[in-house]
Protein backbone atom coordinates (compact mmCIF):
# COMPACT_ATOMS: atom_id res chain seq x y z
CA UNK A 1 0.00 0.00 0.00
CA UNK A 2 1.62 3.42 -0.86
CA UNK A 3 1.70 5.49 1.62
CA UNK A 4 1.93 9.54 2.23
CA UNK A 5 4.41 11.40 3.92
CA UNK A 6 1.70 12.92 6.26
CA UNK A 7 0.83 8.51 6.97
CA UNK A 8 -3.35 7.96 7.00
CA UNK A 9 -4.36 11.44 5.98
CA UNK A 10 -6.11 11.37 2.29
CA UNK A 11 -5.93 7.76 2.66
CA UNK A 12 -8.83 5.75 0.45
CA UNK A 13 -11.70 3.62 1.97
CA UNK A 14 -10.00 0.45 0.54
CA UNK A 15 -6.64 1.90 2.33
CA UNK A 16 -8.00 2.23 5.59
CA UNK A 17 -10.24 -1.37 5.15
CA UNK A 18 -6.69 -3.02 4.52
CA UNK A 19 -5.15 -1.35 7.43
CA UNK A 20 -7.92 -1.94 9.89
CA UNK A 21 -8.35 -5.61 9.12
CA UNK A 22 -4.45 -6.50 8.49
CA UNK A 23 -3.14 -9.04 11.03
CA UNK A 24 0.51 -7.83 10.11
CA UNK A 25 1.72 -3.91 9.27
CA UNK A 26 5.30 -4.75 7.75
CA UNK A 27 7.49 -1.17 6.90
CA UNK A 28 10.02 1.20 7.33
CA UNK A 29 10.04 2.50 10.81
CA UNK A 30 8.96 5.91 9.55
CA UNK A 31 6.17 4.13 7.46
CA UNK A 32 5.56 2.51 10.76
CA UNK A 33 5.39 5.77 12.97
CA UNK A 34 3.02 7.48 10.68
CA UNK A 35 0.28 5.30 11.89
CA UNK A 36 0.78 5.43 15.57
CA UNK A 37 -2.13 7.07 16.94
CA UNK A 38 -4.41 5.65 14.34
CA UNK A 39 -7.58 3.94 15.89
CA UNK A 40 -8.26 0.71 15.33
CA UNK A 41 -4.94 -0.92 14.50
CA UNK A 42 -4.18 -3.72 16.54
CA UNK A 43 -2.26 -5.59 13.78
CA UNK A 44 1.72 -7.01 14.96
CA UNK A 45 4.27 -5.14 13.17
CA UNK A 46 7.20 -5.77 11.67
CA UNK A 47 10.07 -3.54 10.60
CA UNK A 48 11.88 -3.58 7.37
CA UNK A 49 15.11 -4.43 7.48
CA UNK A 50 18.49 -2.89 5.71
CA UNK A 51 19.33 -4.34 3.15
CA UNK A 52 15.68 -4.05 1.74
CA UNK A 53 16.45 -8.22 0.09
CA UNK A 54 16.67 -9.27 3.51
CA UNK A 55 13.00 -9.00 4.77
CA UNK A 56 11.49 -10.85 1.77
CA UNK A 57 11.76 -14.26 3.35
CA UNK A 58 10.23 -12.68 6.63
CA UNK A 59 7.58 -11.19 5.01
CA UNK A 60 6.68 -15.00 3.18
CA UNK A 61 6.68 -16.56 6.08
CA UNK A 62 3.15 -14.67 6.87
CA UNK A 63 2.07 -16.31 3.55
CA UNK A 64 -1.86 -16.94 3.92
CA UNK A 65 -2.07 -14.05 6.77
CA UNK A 66 -3.84 -10.16 6.07
CA UNK A 67 -0.58 -8.84 5.83
CA UNK A 68 -0.15 -5.12 4.46
CA UNK A 69 2.77 -3.44 3.58
CA UNK A 70 3.78 0.14 3.52
CA UNK A 71 5.74 1.87 0.59
CA UNK A 72 5.92 5.43 -0.53
CA UNK A 73 3.68 6.32 -2.91
CA UNK A 74 3.37 3.81 -5.62
CA UNK A 75 4.83 0.30 -4.90
CA UNK A 76 5.18 -0.51 -8.21
CA UNK A 77 7.69 2.84 -9.88
CA UNK A 78 10.85 2.10 -8.37
CA UNK A 79 9.33 0.66 -5.31
CA UNK A 80 8.81 -2.36 -3.74
CA UNK A 81 5.60 -3.44 -4.98
CA UNK A 82 7.73 -5.52 -8.30
CA UNK A 83 9.60 -6.95 -5.96
CA UNK A 84 7.94 -8.30 -3.68
CA UNK A 85 5.07 -9.52 -6.54
CA UNK A 86 7.75 -11.18 -8.45
CA UNK A 87 7.80 -13.76 -5.13
CA UNK A 88 3.61 -14.12 -4.79
CA UNK A 89 1.33 -15.78 -7.45
CA UNK A 90 -1.64 -13.77 -9.04
CA UNK A 91 -4.44 -12.94 -6.42
CA UNK A 92 -2.03 -13.21 -3.74
CA UNK A 93 -1.58 -9.42 -3.78
CA UNK A 94 -3.30 -6.33 -3.71
CA UNK A 95 -1.75 -3.07 -4.91
CA UNK A 96 -3.22 0.46 -3.22
CA UNK A 97 -0.59 2.74 -4.83
CA UNK A 98 -0.66 6.73 -4.01
CA UNK A 99 1.10 9.48 -5.93
CA UNK A 100 4.55 9.00 -6.46
CA UNK A 101 7.62 10.87 -5.58
CA UNK A 102 7.65 11.46 -9.40
CA UNK A 103 4.43 13.14 -10.14
CA UNK A 104 4.50 15.21 -6.24
CA UNK A 105 7.77 16.54 -8.17
CA UNK A 106 6.57 16.84 -11.32
CA UNK A 107 3.63 19.02 -9.79
CA UNK A 108 5.95 21.16 -7.86
CA UNK A 109 8.22 22.01 -10.68
CA UNK A 110 5.58 22.03 -13.90
CA UNK A 111 7.64 19.40 -15.65
CA UNK A 112 5.72 17.20 -18.21
CA UNK A 113 6.96 13.58 -16.99
CA UNK A 114 7.21 11.70 -20.78
CA UNK A 115 9.92 14.14 -21.24
CA UNK A 116 12.10 13.48 -17.88
CA UNK A 117 14.45 10.19 -16.93
CA UNK A 118 13.10 9.17 -13.95
CA UNK A 119 15.59 7.22 -11.78
CA UNK A 120 15.76 5.41 -8.43
CA UNK A 121 19.26 5.27 -7.14
CA UNK A 122 18.50 4.15 -3.42
CA UNK A 123 20.89 1.41 -4.12
CA UNK A 124 21.97 1.80 -7.27
CA UNK A 125 25.44 3.68 -8.63
CA UNK A 126 25.24 7.64 -10.24
CA UNK A 127 27.12 5.78 -12.95
CA UNK A 128 23.47 5.24 -14.73
CA UNK A 129 22.84 8.80 -15.04
CA UNK A 130 25.91 8.42 -17.42
CA UNK A 131 24.37 7.73 -20.53
CA UNK A 132 21.87 10.09 -20.65
CA UNK A 133 24.12 13.01 -19.32
CA UNK A 134 23.66 16.13 -22.17
CA UNK A 135 22.53 19.58 -21.86
CA UNK A 136 18.92 20.30 -22.10
CA UNK A 137 18.15 16.56 -19.96
CA UNK A 138 16.17 16.62 -17.21
CA UNK A 139 16.14 14.08 -14.12
CA UNK A 140 14.13 13.13 -11.94
CA UNK A 141 16.32 11.04 -9.40
CA UNK A 142 15.01 8.75 -5.76
CA UNK A 143 18.43 8.99 -3.64
CA UNK A 144 18.94 6.92 -0.76
CA UNK A 145 19.05 9.76 1.98
CA UNK A 146 20.86 13.46 2.78
CA UNK A 147 24.70 12.41 1.90
CA UNK A 148 23.99 11.19 -0.87
CA UNK A 149 23.08 14.87 -2.31
CA UNK A 150 26.57 16.25 -2.12
CA UNK A 151 27.69 12.76 -4.03
CA UNK A 152 25.29 13.32 -6.79
CA UNK A 153 27.06 17.04 -6.82
CA UNK A 154 30.66 15.63 -7.21
CA UNK A 155 29.63 13.52 -9.79
CA UNK A 156 28.38 16.40 -11.87
CA UNK A 157 31.71 18.21 -10.98
CA UNK A 158 33.59 15.36 -12.00
CA UNK A 159 31.61 14.70 -15.26
CA UNK A 160 31.97 18.46 -16.32
CA UNK A 161 28.34 19.48 -15.80
CA UNK A 162 28.85 21.45 -12.78
CA UNK A 163 26.60 24.22 -14.00
CA UNK A 164 23.42 21.83 -14.01
CA UNK A 165 20.45 23.41 -11.81
CA UNK A 166 19.42 21.24 -9.11
CA UNK A 167 16.42 20.99 -7.25
CA UNK A 168 16.62 19.16 -3.68
CA UNK A 169 13.30 18.16 -2.92
CA UNK A 170 12.37 16.90 1.29
CA UNK A 171 9.33 14.99 2.19
CA UNK A 172 7.54 15.74 -0.97
CA UNK A 173 3.46 15.46 0.02
CA UNK A 174 4.11 15.94 3.39
CA UNK A 175 3.89 18.86 5.92
CA UNK A 176 7.71 18.65 6.11
CA UNK A 177 8.34 19.15 2.93
CA UNK A 178 11.08 21.66 1.67
CA UNK A 179 12.46 22.11 -1.91
CA UNK A 180 15.47 24.06 -2.24
CA UNK A 181 16.77 25.18 -5.67
CA UNK A 182 21.16 25.01 -6.03
CA UNK A 183 23.52 24.69 -8.79
CA UNK A 184 25.84 21.72 -8.97
CA UNK A 185 28.74 23.56 -8.46
CA UNK A 186 27.91 25.54 -5.31
CA UNK A 187 28.52 24.47 -1.51
CA UNK A 188 26.57 21.51 -0.97
CA UNK A 189 23.40 21.54 1.66
CA UNK A 190 24.69 19.49 5.08
CA UNK A 191 21.02 19.33 6.49
CA UNK A 192 19.44 17.10 3.68
CA UNK A 193 17.70 14.63 5.69
CA UNK A 194 15.43 11.47 4.03
CA UNK A 195 13.42 10.91 1.96
CA UNK A 196 14.98 13.02 -0.62
CA UNK A 197 14.61 13.33 -4.37
CA UNK A 198 16.55 15.50 -6.54
CA UNK A 199 15.44 17.11 -9.45
CA UNK A 200 18.21 18.31 -12.27
CA UNK A 201 18.34 20.17 -15.37
CA UNK A 202 21.09 19.15 -16.66
CA UNK A 203 23.90 22.19 -18.39
CA UNK A 204 27.82 22.21 -18.32
CA UNK A 205 30.10 21.13 -21.53
CA UNK A 206 30.69 17.85 -20.55
CA UNK A 207 30.82 14.86 -23.28
CA UNK A 208 28.01 13.33 -24.31
CA UNK A 209 27.79 9.85 -24.86
CA UNK A 210 26.79 8.99 -28.30
CA UNK A 211 24.01 7.07 -29.41
CA UNK A 212 25.24 5.69 -32.76
CA UNK A 213 27.94 2.20 -31.85
CA UNK A 214 31.62 2.53 -31.93
CA UNK A 215 32.02 4.81 -28.58
CA UNK A 216 35.36 6.64 -28.50
CA UNK A 217 38.52 4.40 -27.31
CA UNK A 218 39.44 6.55 -24.34
CA UNK A 219 36.07 5.78 -22.58
CA UNK A 220 37.49 2.57 -21.77
CA UNK A 221 40.26 1.70 -19.52
CA UNK A 222 42.53 -1.07 -21.35
CA UNK A 223 45.96 -2.47 -21.85
CA UNK A 224 45.59 -2.56 -25.48
CA UNK A 225 42.90 -5.62 -25.82
CA UNK A 226 40.10 -3.32 -27.05
CA UNK A 227 38.14 -4.00 -30.07
CA UNK A 228 39.08 -0.44 -31.46
CA UNK A 229 36.01 2.00 -32.94
CA UNK A 230 35.98 1.28 -36.18
CA UNK A 231 36.12 -2.36 -35.84
CA UNK A 232 33.67 -2.32 -32.54
CA UNK A 233 31.26 -0.44 -34.46
CA UNK A 234 31.09 -3.07 -37.38
CA UNK A 235 30.78 -5.96 -34.64
CA UNK A 236 27.99 -4.46 -32.74
CA UNK A 237 25.94 -4.30 -36.56
CA UNK A 238 26.64 -7.47 -37.06
CA UNK A 239 25.43 -8.52 -33.37
CA UNK A 240 22.57 -6.49 -34.40
CA UNK A 241 21.05 -5.79 -30.12
CA UNK A 242 17.56 -5.75 -29.84
CA UNK A 243 15.49 -4.97 -26.69
CA UNK A 244 15.76 -7.88 -23.80
CA UNK A 245 18.32 -9.77 -25.19
CA UNK A 246 21.56 -11.52 -23.40
CA UNK A 247 25.07 -11.11 -25.40
CA UNK A 248 27.58 -13.87 -24.65
CA UNK A 249 30.99 -11.72 -24.90
CA UNK A 250 33.86 -13.92 -24.98
CA UNK A 251 37.62 -12.78 -24.89
CA UNK A 252 35.81 -9.91 -23.37
CA UNK A 253 39.10 -7.55 -23.01
CA UNK A 254 38.07 -4.33 -21.84
CA UNK A 255 34.35 -5.20 -21.83
CA UNK A 256 33.88 -2.40 -24.87
CA UNK A 257 31.31 -4.96 -26.89
CA UNK A 258 29.24 -6.13 -24.00
CA UNK A 259 28.90 -2.67 -22.81
CA UNK A 260 28.07 -0.95 -25.65
CA UNK A 261 25.13 -4.00 -26.04
CA UNK A 262 24.18 -2.53 -23.09
CA UNK A 263 23.79 0.57 -23.23
CA UNK A 264 21.60 0.04 -27.20
CA UNK A 265 18.61 -1.01 -24.61
CA UNK A 266 18.03 -0.80 -20.86
CA UNK A 267 16.62 -4.24 -21.15
CA UNK A 268 20.01 -6.15 -22.39
CA UNK A 269 21.72 -8.40 -20.85
CA UNK A 270 25.35 -9.31 -21.12
CA UNK A 271 27.62 -12.05 -19.41
CA UNK A 272 31.53 -11.34 -20.40
CA UNK A 273 33.92 -14.05 -20.12
CA UNK A 274 37.50 -13.15 -19.33
CA UNK A 275 40.41 -15.62 -18.27
CA UNK A 276 42.83 -12.46 -17.38
CA UNK A 277 41.84 -11.30 -14.07
CA UNK A 278 43.49 -7.83 -14.10
CA UNK A 279 41.12 -7.42 -17.56
CA UNK A 280 38.12 -8.71 -15.89
CA UNK A 281 38.48 -5.95 -13.18
CA UNK A 282 39.11 -3.47 -15.70
CA UNK A 283 35.99 -4.38 -17.58
CA UNK A 284 33.78 -4.14 -14.72
CA UNK A 285 35.20 -0.38 -13.75
CA UNK A 286 34.45 0.33 -17.34
CA UNK A 287 30.96 -1.38 -17.02
CA UNK A 288 30.46 1.03 -14.04
CA UNK A 289 31.66 3.80 -14.90
CA UNK A 290 29.37 4.26 -18.35
CA UNK A 291 26.19 2.90 -16.69
CA UNK A 292 26.41 -0.63 -17.49
CA UNK A 293 26.98 -1.58 -14.44
CA UNK A 294 24.65 -4.78 -14.71
CA UNK A 295 26.98 -6.50 -16.90
CA UNK A 296 27.67 -10.10 -15.64
CA UNK A 297 32.21 -10.41 -15.45
CA UNK A 298 32.79 -14.61 -15.34
CA UNK A 299 36.50 -15.28 -14.67
CA UNK A 300 37.59 -18.57 -16.37
CA UNK A 301 39.07 -20.58 -19.33
CA UNK A 302 36.54 -21.29 -22.65
CA UNK A 303 35.29 -23.22 -23.38
CA UNK A 304 34.50 -24.55 -20.11
CA UNK A 305 33.31 -21.67 -18.27
CA UNK A 306 30.61 -21.81 -20.94
CA UNK A 307 28.83 -24.70 -19.47
CA UNK A 308 25.30 -23.78 -16.97
CA UNK A 309 25.33 -20.54 -18.22
CA UNK A 310 21.93 -19.00 -19.52
CA UNK A 311 22.09 -19.42 -23.45
CA UNK A 312 22.23 -16.18 -25.12
CA UNK A 313 20.98 -14.78 -28.22
CA UNK A 314 24.14 -13.43 -29.73
CA UNK A 315 27.35 -14.26 -28.93
CA UNK A 316 31.07 -12.33 -29.87
CA UNK A 317 34.54 -13.83 -29.75
CA UNK A 318 37.00 -10.98 -29.52
CA UNK A 319 39.47 -13.61 -27.95
CA UNK A 320 40.31 -17.41 -27.12
CA UNK A 321 39.01 -18.58 -30.61
CA UNK A 322 40.11 -21.65 -31.65
CA UNK A 323 38.43 -25.10 -32.65
CA UNK A 324 37.52 -26.88 -29.66
CA UNK A 325 35.79 -23.52 -28.67
CA UNK A 326 33.61 -22.98 -31.40
CA UNK A 327 32.89 -26.74 -31.31
CA UNK A 328 31.15 -26.66 -28.31
CA UNK A 329 29.73 -23.05 -28.78
CA UNK A 330 27.90 -24.87 -31.44
CA UNK A 331 26.48 -27.61 -29.88
CA UNK A 332 25.42 -25.52 -27.10
CA UNK A 333 23.80 -22.59 -28.20
CA UNK A 334 20.06 -22.45 -29.73
CA UNK A 335 19.03 -22.34 -33.50
CA UNK A 336 18.62 -18.72 -34.16
CA UNK A 337 21.42 -17.40 -32.16
CA UNK A 338 23.64 -14.99 -33.96
CA UNK A 339 27.42 -15.43 -33.72
CA UNK A 340 29.97 -12.70 -34.23
CA UNK A 341 33.48 -13.86 -34.60
CA UNK A 342 37.02 -11.99 -34.78
CA UNK A 343 40.54 -13.21 -35.67
CA UNK A 344 43.57 -11.44 -36.34
CA UNK A 345 46.00 -14.52 -37.14
CA UNK A 346 46.42 -16.15 -40.19
CA UNK A 347 45.64 -19.89 -38.42
CA UNK A 348 42.22 -18.14 -36.70
CA UNK A 349 41.69 -16.28 -40.18
CA UNK A 350 41.78 -20.34 -41.57
CA UNK A 351 39.60 -21.93 -38.34
CA UNK A 352 36.69 -18.93 -39.68
CA UNK A 353 36.97 -19.37 -43.38
CA UNK A 354 36.73 -22.96 -42.72
CA UNK A 355 33.59 -22.90 -40.50
CA UNK A 356 32.27 -20.55 -43.05
CA UNK A 357 32.40 -22.87 -45.69
CA UNK A 358 30.97 -25.69 -43.18
CA UNK A 359 28.32 -23.57 -42.09
CA UNK A 360 27.33 -20.14 -44.17
CA UNK A 361 27.00 -16.94 -43.00
CA UNK A 362 29.06 -13.62 -43.79
CA UNK A 363 33.02 -13.34 -43.85
CA UNK A 364 34.63 -9.92 -44.14
CA UNK A 365 37.88 -8.57 -44.12
CA UNK A 366 38.22 -4.93 -42.32
CA UNK A 367 41.72 -3.23 -43.60
CA UNK A 368 42.01 0.09 -41.40
CA UNK A 369 44.50 2.32 -42.08
CA UNK A 370 45.31 5.71 -40.14
CA UNK A 371 46.99 8.99 -41.05
CA UNK A 372 50.47 9.04 -38.85
CA UNK A 373 53.13 11.51 -38.52
CA UNK A 374 56.08 10.28 -41.45
CA UNK A 375 59.24 12.60 -40.90
CA UNK A 376 57.80 16.21 -41.38
CA UNK A 377 54.49 15.08 -43.53
CA UNK A 378 52.19 12.45 -42.81
CA UNK A 379 51.46 8.74 -44.13
CA UNK A 380 49.17 5.91 -43.18
CA UNK A 381 49.45 3.40 -40.99
CA UNK A 382 47.83 0.30 -41.51
CA UNK A 383 46.78 -1.86 -38.38
CA UNK A 384 46.29 -6.21 -38.75
CA UNK A 385 43.70 -6.68 -40.84
CA UNK A 386 40.49 -8.06 -39.15
CA UNK A 387 38.27 -11.05 -40.59
CA UNK A 388 34.99 -11.03 -39.29
CA UNK A 389 32.58 -14.23 -39.58
CA UNK A 390 29.01 -13.50 -38.81
CA UNK A 391 26.11 -15.59 -38.63
CA UNK A 392 23.15 -17.43 -37.32
CA UNK A 393 23.17 -21.00 -35.54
Amino acid sequence: MGLGEDGPEGLSPASREALEGAELLAGARRHLALLDGLPGLAAERLEWPVPFAEGVAQLLAYRGRRVVMLASGDPFWFGAGTVLAGHLAPGEWRALPGPSSFSLAAARLGWGLEGVHCLGLHAAPLGRLRPHLRPGARFLVLLRDGEAVPELMRYLRAHDFGASQLHIMEALGGSRERIRPLRADAAPLLDVVHPVAVALDVAGEGMVLPRASGLPDSLFQHDGQITKRPVRALALSALAPRGGELLWDIGAGSGSISIEWLLADATNCAIAFEQDAPRAARARANAGALGAERLELVEGAVPSVLEGQPLPDAVFIGGGLSAPLLTRLWALIKPGTRLVAHAVTLESEALLAEWQGRHGGSLLRIELSEAQPLGRRRGWRAAYPVVQWSVAR
